[in-house]
């Protein structure tokens, strides 16, 4: 996501610069490399008070301590910013050391076949991270030579995990007498009912990834793991006019003609989106598990629980962002070092803890019932196979195309086939640059 997701939540950049850090006993070969710099600069992009910005405060915290007379640098950026421009900053003499990014084909895979990404395949063996991390969940750490998720060397290590789920206002709900939807038929019934009473179901926000996600997740309702390999890792040619994408994005333009979806969303970022649920002004909000410690934090008047989409045996989600290590960065120990504390049991049981999905935490470490049901639901979906990644992936700028797209639906600038046609043609010019 973008993320998203990519959260997004995704919708905010922390840039933490120059933490200057002194060496702290180094490992053989590649870990020496800048083991004795004095500075680590360090990007994420979580909101402070966000699971995963939680997290990663304390694992700068705990790097501090083990490196003594580390100097932090903290300067906040735009997730969009850095979305846009991360392979100049990366080709440049500004890129950071470590940093968090998006991950997926058309991101992390396009900055490893650029080769501004370190390779950490000895490092990944090395410190055990292939082994706290399931098969799964490396596939979004692996690159092969074309920027390919799956298989080939580790650029990235990620340390949590994240899902597209449904929230819901449990006020709102039992005030129309509405059970939880099991369906897909039932959903549509509780959305139909929210209309009746004057009361536009789902918060949206279209102007970044949350729309798309929810075409994506329609798409899938009608999809197998045989698509998902098709669409994301290039098993096999993808038919766009077929029954997946089809169904959809006429599905997508019938809720917004049904007034499930506002047509005024098309302007709305994901952060206003959030806020309005927040402010109990919309019953449904389907987006990702980054939202979860959010809204545990921020909703005070209603209680809210959440479902996967109904019907749906394949959500959008993977493992997080990745941590990265540039190919220019100076201070490649000390990074190597800092990955390797929030992969730590304490900093994995705080994010588990904080609403967020660890990757290797003790689920026996995750005391609040509410954060530990989010992290039963995604290692249901993960050990079942039904993690389908994101729509955004598999082509470079494939972002920006799909929210002008979702745009035009909403809008009603764009009919179903127009969009599809128009999704497409940047996908299959990428499958033509791959030889594929």
């Amino acid at each position: 996501m973008f993320r998203s997701r990519s959260g997004l939540a995704a919708g905010a950049l922390l840039l933490a610069a120059s933490l200057g850090l002194a060496a702290c006993g180094g490992d053989d070969g590649g870990s020496e490399e800048g083991a004795d710099a004095k500075v680590l600069t360090l990007w994420h992009y979580e909101a402070p008070d966000s699971a995963m910005g939680v997290a990663w405060n304390k694992a700068i915290e705990l790097f501090k301590s083990s490196h003594p007379g580390v100097e932090v640098k903290f300067e906040e950026k735009g997730f969009e910013q850095i979305q846009q421009n991360a392979q100049m900053i990366l080709n440049s003499d500004s890129a950071p050391d470590v940093m968090e990014y998006n991950k997926g084909n058309a991101t992390a895979g396009l900055l490893s076949k650029q080769g501004l990404l370190t390779d950490i395949s000895d490092e990944f063996t090395k410190r055990g991270w292939d082994k706290k991390l399931s098969t799964s969940l490396q596939t979004t750490a692996k690159y092969d030579e074309d920027g390919i998720m799956g298989s080939g060397k580790a650029f990235g290590v990620p340390n949590y995990g994240e899902f597209v789920t449904v929230y819901y206002n449990k006020k709102m709900f039992d005030q129309y007498k509405l059970a939880v939807p099991t369906t897909l038929d039932e959903f549509t019934k509780v959305m139909d009912t929210f209309l009746a009473n004057k009361v536009t179901p789902l918060a949206v926000g279209g102007a970044e990834y949350p729309a798309q996600q929810i075409f994506y997740e329609l798409a899938l309702a009608k999809s197998d793991r045989a698509f998902v390999d098709d669409y994301q890792l290039y098993k096999n040619k993808v038919d766009f006019k077929g029954p997946q994408l089809t169904y959809g994005a006429q599905t997508f333009t019938d809720w917004v003609s049904k007034g499930y979806i506002g047509k005024d969303s098309a302007g709305i970022k994901a952060e206003d989106m959030g806020v309005s649920f927040t402010q109990g002004k919309f019953p449904i909000l389907i987006s990702g598990s980054w939202w979860y410690g959010r809204f545990a934090s921020d909703i005070k008047d209603f209680e809210w629980s959440t479902f996967l989409f109904p019907g749906n045996t394949l959500h959008p989600g993977s493992s997080g962002n990745l941590w990265v290590v540039p190919e220019k960065s100076k201070a490649k120990a000390l990074a190597y070092d800092f990955i390797d504390i929030t992969m730590s049991p304490e900093v994995q049981a705080l994010l588990g803890n904080s609403g967020g999905v660890p990757v290797a935490a003790d689920p026996a470490q995750i005391t609040d019932p509410k954060n530990k049901e989010l992290v039963e639901t995604f290692n249901k979906i993960s050990t079942g196979d039904g993690l389908a990644f994101y729509p955004d992936w598999p082509a470079p700028g494939y972002y920006d195309v799909l929210v002008a797209g979702v745009q035009g639906l909403i809008n009603g600038s764009k009919t179903p086939d127009a969009f599809l046609g128009e999704i497409a043609k940047p996908y299959n010019e990428n499958l033509a640059d791959l030889g594929k």
